[in-house]
């Protein structure tokens, strides 16, 4: 039986068939020319796909966000409102109540006042209750408009009632305070009644016409004041 011997220069047969195995595992690995990895397919279209449903759900959330924003607004300010202006129906009718007050203090004449202690002490009384229905307005921001005469005339806190001809005011300011008004917060509860100032109409000049008749109407009573006659009367000659 033959034995083979191994010499250092002879290749092992099993180097041979690891040194293939490995060459062929590197040529599978780089399969591009530059030792790159292979290309990929194209994925543009569903890259603009994907883009374009991110920008629509981004611009639907900040229309979402900008309407809750605008109704947190909105129920803010309505809660601000119902609490600023909850009571404007009962103040409305404490008005008529504080009118009767100042009409009562104005009717009660200086004098008796003065000299009548009763008077004075009910008088008093009013006053200290007008004082304190007023205070209380105060505290819930509602404030008296009262106008002075010569003031021109705002139609959103005044209501005119008539025109007065007078030269001392200017056309279209205050000639007369019938009622004050009065506002709650920054809303007007009841405008103030005024009279407001007009000029005076202007005279017509009399016509040569008018001037002839008022001469002759000058000289009929010259001769009735000479005579004693009446125009178209008879004269007595038998004095």
């Amino acid at each position: 039986m033959t034995e083979h011997k191994h010499t250092p220069d002879s290749p092992e047969p099993n180097d041979a068939s690891a040194g293939g195995a490995e060459s062929a595992a590197g040529e599978a690995a780089q399969p591009g020319e530059g030792g790159g990895p292979a290309p990929e397919e194209p994925c543009a279209p569903r890259g603009a796909e994907l883009e374009a449903e991110l920008a629509d759900t981004k611009e639907r959330l900040l229309r979402a966000l900008a309407e809750t924003e605008n109704l947190r607004r909105r129920a803010t300010r309505d809660l601000e409102e119902a609490h600023k202006y909850a009571i404007t129906n009962f103040a409305r009718e404490l008005l008529e109540v504080a009118d009767n007050l100042s009409r009562a203090l104005d009717a009660v004449p200086p004098r008796a006042r003065d000299e009548i202690d009763f008077i004075k002490n009910l008088a008093d009384g009013v006053a200290m209750t007008e004082k304190a229905l007023l205070t209380s307005f105060e505290r819930h921001q509602i404030a008296k408009v009262t106008p002075e005469i010569g003031d021109r005339f705002d139609h959103n806190r005044h209501q005119a009632m008539f025109e007065v001809e007078t030269t001392e005011q200017p056309a279209g300011t205050v000639a007369q305070v019938l009622q004050p008004g009065y506002t709650i917060a920054d809303r007007l509860l009841r405008p103030a009644l005024v009279g407001v100032a007009k000029a005076p109409a202007a005279k017509p000049a009399p016509s040569d016409g008018d001037e002839g008749v008022e001469r002759a109407a000058e000289g009929e009573d010259e001769a009735t004041a000479r005579t004693g006659a009446r125009p178209g009367g008879r004269v007595d000659t038998t004095a």
